[in-house]
């Protein structure tokens, strides 16, 4: 049983204001990329289920990971049969594309199909939920405008499957306290969900990251590899989420970004 969790880019990202409970109300554009984990699993005789990562990100314990949680989770109402869990990471961690939240309710997905535990969608969501904000997200997988705390989603019709994706990460990583120091939360005067509805053409100058403003400061590397993004023709380029990949929207395939030291260099046609 093999399954591929893909990665999300954020486009655009306005943090409203600061909760009660010490989180921040958002609102965004989740967008799903062909960018792929690849995640396995076999049932096992032994009494616990294990894992174990191979490829990039290994900065986790598999013992810690988030798909260990996601099957917990299950296992408390469903008392599932344990398995042998065999993740391969592709998708940076700490870069904004939510691979760990990908991977989770991918996990979801597949143990509820595997044991025909016969949830909807409605309620794998609610399961996703219990793990991460963003995680609900990738059990339809498809463009939405994420409000609230990022975790509730409201479904658009954004299709840029015309268009090529450059994305680029150096070897930085953005704690959320750094992401969110010094912000300002303030209310746009449009929403992102009416701006997303302008020609892509139009988004360089009316869709913005919020965070990108302190995070740039910060890291300057940052902002140069945008600016190298527009050089090469790009039509909207952007910070995903808090960092640290930022990427391209380009209409034809652009070529190889050489003049910085990247972690992570990915270009695709989007679906």
């Amino acid at each position: 049983m093999v399954c591929f969790p893909n990665a999300k880019i954020n486009i655009g990202l306005n943090i409203i204001n600061k909760r009660t409970d010490g989180f921040h109300n958002i609102e965004t554009i989740f967008y799903p990329i062909p960018l792929f984990d690849v995640l396995e699993f076999t049932e096992t005789e032994n009494n616990t289920t294990n894992l174990k990562t191979t490829g990039n990100n290994l900065n986790i314990p598999d013992n810690q990971n988030i798909c260990l949680k996601a099957f917990e989770l299950l296992n408390k109402d469903f008392n599932l049969k344990p398995l042998e869990i065999f993740l391969h990471k592709v998708i940076p961690s700490g870069a904004g594309l939510g691979g760990g939240s990908a991977d989770a309710a991918f996990f979801i997905k597949f143990i509820n199909n595997h044991f025909e535990i016969g949830l909807n969608d409605s309620q794998l969501e609610q399961y996703a939920a219990k793990l991460g904000s963003d995680c609900p997200f990738f059990i339809r997988n498809k463009a939405v405008f994420a409000y609230d705390k990022g975790g509730i989603f409201e479904a658009i019709k954004l299709d840029l499957s015309n268009y090529f994706i450059y994305l680029v990460k150096p070897d930085i990583f953005i704690s959320t306290a750094q992401a969110y120091a010094n912000v300002i939360p303030s209310k746009p005067k449009t929403s992102i969900k009416h701006l997303i509805t302008s020609p892509i053409e139009n988004w360089k100058d009316l869709i913005i990251n919020d965070f990108e403003s302190n995070v740039f400061s910060i890291f300057p590397i940052l902002k140069q590899i945008k600016e190298e993004l527009y050089n090469q023709g790009a039509i909207y380029a952007s910070m995903s989420g808090s960092g640290s990949s930022i990427y391209g929207i380009f209409k034809n395939e652009p070529d190889i970004i050489e003049n910085f030291n990247l972690h992570f260099n990915w270009i695709s046609k989007l679906q």
